[in-house]
């Protein structure tokens, strides 16, 4: 894998990508799902104590901070939040660009990404949560979304936020949301999605958990609901078609080593 990552993460390599991405016609490339993800990237070789991880996050940092100031061109444009299950869902790029200005000391991403957050979704209430799934989500929209808030709000906000917004969760419900989706196909490219969906529910629910109270009825439901949807996913991520493996690791890895 080193081997792999010494070959890629060149910073002849990166040059190139920062050259695309700054291309006139590429200002909505990957945007933001991509953008998300190359931040995670960033920041998690920052922050790893490793010769060869430090000589990547080196390679990588321009590319990075390209990214960076995509978001801050983009966000005070964008009126209104994307609400999908899949690719341009808004609070994940969000969330993940707040984890990458918080680990670098960007003020000004950071009070963006917070004020963004604020103003699409602070005042969220009742969510149809029994609408989810849909067909190929690999994201659940309620639960990025209060993924995100709990990184924003202080816990005792966001514990009255998230009651306001998934009022019944407390009580196990709705179903749809806390069950884990049922995957029939693992060759199709869209309906493996929802091996995805069940993972990266289980990484939000576990985070939400986190950021309730001890006594917080929601958390016990969330900490169960996670864990099934972990056991329902984590057995699929190597299933030996690439529909699935060629993505579904990189849910898995955050799942099982997230603990922001």
């Amino acid at each position: 894998m080193r081997t792999a990552l010494n070959a890629n993460l060149t910073a002849e390599n990166i040059k190139a990508e920062v050259a695309y991405m700054n291309q006139p016609n590429r200002q909505s490339f990957e945007r933001t799902y991509g953008w998300a993800w190359a931040l995670k990237l960033f920041e998690e070789l920052q922050d790893w104590k490793d010769a060869d991880a430090m000589h990547w996050a080196a390679n990588l940092k321009p590319l990075a901070e390209t990214i960076a100031t995509s978001y801050r061109n983009f966000l005070p444009k964008q009126t209104y939040p994307i609400r999908t299950g899949v690719h341009p869902n808004t609070a994940f790029g969000l969330a993940f660009a707040l984890d990458y200005a918080r680990s670098t000391g960007d003020r000004e991403l950071e009070a963006l990404v917070n004020e963004r957050s604020r103003t699409y979704f602070s005042k969220d209430t009742n969510y149809p949560g029994a609408w989810e799934p849909g067909g190929e989500d690999f994201f659940s929209a309620a639960l990025m979304e209060a993924d995100l808030m709990r990184r924003v709000m202080k816990p005792a906000e966001f514990a009255a936020w998230f009651r306001r917004f998934l009022p019944e969760v407390s009580k196990g419900s709705p179903a749809a949301l806390l069950q884990p989706a049922i995957v029939t196909d693992r060759s199709d490219p869209k309906l493996v999605h929802l091996d995805g969906l069940n993972l990266s529910r289980a990484w939000c629910m576990r985070s939400i958990a986190r950021a309730l109270a001890a006594n917080d009825p929601a958390r016990a439901v969330l900490s169960e609901s996670a864990g099934k949807h972990a056991v329902a996913a984590l057995a699929h991520v190597a299933s030996g078609d690439y529909a699935g493996e060629h993505w579904l690791a990189t849910f898995a890895v955050f799942l099982l080593s997230d603990e922001k």
